[in-house]
């Protein structure tokens, strides 16, 4: 519909178009093009992405609010979801339905309604970054549900957005804030907490070629590692290490490895096995291939320490824990309560075909390690360096089997990205509408319970 066409020919393209066509052809309208529309039309210009807070300066890019309920007419709070649609990729995102949403953006929406709350969607573009920025301020709460890596992917800075999100918190609440989601996700988050009952004592953070220098001796000689670079994906630079001796000592710290003791390592990646020196090795993690580190066969460079700590240059050392093979249980959190645990057996190795198993909060199994771990969360969030305030909505902490502990599971991980709601998995790629009434339920039971938790939270920091 070029400028200047007349209405014959505007006629004509309309009476052509798909109403797909129509529907992206309106969500790439500004505030003042919707406008126009909506006087000749004679109908509201808020018709997706409707709600009490005016977005419609920022582009919608959903082609429907389908299973969306209606918004309150009075709402206790205004809720904004942030979400991304990313050109670059197929639909817009592996998290994405044939609408255009996340998977779980509208049960999670419904959820927020639910509690008596408006929840509106809305996309970032960073070509409009600081208009979107003026448009959410206005809300009560934001969840975010912007994966990380999506925004470049769509050509936009990680860095700028979480910045600017940053000075947003300073305002209203934000579920997870930037830096939560930084610290609870870093691979060396289990060192803030490895003095605590669900820590190991010989968990290490390699921040400089100095730090592991100083500390993989005495951890290879001890037990066998996980040793992880910061900056991998899909297993490259995560390091399974044993002694190829096995002459292990007793106690942490008993003793250090010597530069010529011959390593097993098994990188995730492919499960590939090199053999090399403790020398070698470290020169590995810092230099990369050849030279005083041999020859080494990984699709990798090493120098995981390239570029320092601000360029996510540093290492984690972890003890390896054998009984990894028995599963690992991820406790799904909302808030300090346990809504469930799944599961997995890892078939083929970590990284393969899982065998999953769905437990609810009060299988006896899990009642001892779901008391301690909900006693403790106020002790881990400041161990992190983080109040109960910034706890999110949605976290995991993933627990594997222990042997000779004062616990039966430790934690390997935290999670509390962009985490999916159970029941609403199998939407991806797909609609909502193919979903059974089971999963449905078992998934807006989750939202709703997400919902109320954001309602407690508001109301007390209003109070």
């Amino acid at each position: 519909m070029g400028a200047g066409a007349s209405a014959g020919e505007v006629q004509k393209q309309v009476g052509e178009a798909s109403p797909g066509d129509l529907q992206a052809c309106i969500n790439s309208m500004d505030a003042e093009s919707r406008a126009k529309l909506s006087a000749a039309l004679g109908v509201s210009s808020a018709a997706v992405g409707a709600g009490p807070i005016d977005t419609s300066s920022l582009k919608y890019r959903a082609k429907s609010d389908d299973m969306i309920l209606p918004q309150p007419e009075n709402p206790k709070f205004k809720i904004g979801l942030l979400s991304i649609y990313v050109d670059a990729l197929e639909m817009g995102g592996s998290d994405k339905l044939t609408n255009g949403h996340r998977f779980d953006s509208i049960p999670i929406c419904n959820g927020m309604i639910n509690s008596g709350m408006s929840c509106q969607v809305v996309f970032y573009e960073h070509e409009n970054h600081d208009e979107f920025f003026k448009v959410i301020s206005q809300f009560d709460g934001l969840i975010c549900r912007v994966n990380p890596g999506q925004i470049k992917a769509a050509g936009g800075s990680q860095d700028k957005f979480d910045k600017a999100l940053m000075e947003v918190t300073a305002k209203i609440p934000v579920w997870p804030t930037p830096d939560v989601m930084a610290k609870m996700g870093a691979k060396d988050a289990l060192c803030n907490i490895r003095d605590m009952d669900f820590g190991l004592p010989d968990t290490l953070g390699y921040y400089s070629p100095d730090d592991i220098n100083a500390g993989f001796r005495k951890t290879i000689a001890f037990q066998p590692r996980v040793v992880k670079q910061n900056r991998g994906s899909a297993g490259e630079g995560i390091w399974i290490i044993k002694l190829k001796s096995g002459n292990y000592c007793e106690k942490y710290l008993d003793r250090a490895a010597e530069d010529d003791e011959v390593l097993i390592l098994t990188e995730a990646n492919d499960n590939h096995q090199e053999e090399h020196t403790v020398k070698e090795f470290v020169e590995w993690c810092v230099n990369g291939n050849g030279g005083a580190a041999g020859e080494w066969k990984s699709k990798g460079s090493g120098k995981y320490f390239e570029g320092g700590v601000e360029a996510g240059g540093q290492m984690v050392d972890q003890r390896f824990l054998p009984r990894i093979d028995e599963g690992e249980s991820r406790f799904m959190m909302i808030g300090t309560e346990l809504n469930r645990v799944e599961h997995y057996v890892y078939i083929g190795g970590v990284g393969g075909e899982t065998k999953t198993s769905i437990y609810g909060p009060d299988a006896e199994q899990y009642q001892a390690t779901k008391a301690k771990l909900e006693e403790e969360i106020p002790a881990m969030m400041k161990a992190m360096g983080l109040g109960m305030e910034a706890l999110p909505l949605l976290w995991a902490a993933d627990f594997i089997p222990v042997d000779g502990h004062k616990t039966e599971l430790v934690i390997g991980e935290f999670n509390c990205s962009c985490l999916g709601l159970a029941g609403y998995l199998n939407a991806r790629g797909k609609d909502l509408a193919g979903l059974s009434k089971e999963e449905v339920a078992l998934g807006q039971a989750m939202a709703d319970l997400i919902g109320q938790k954001a309602l407690q939270a508001l109301e007390t920091r209003k109070s």
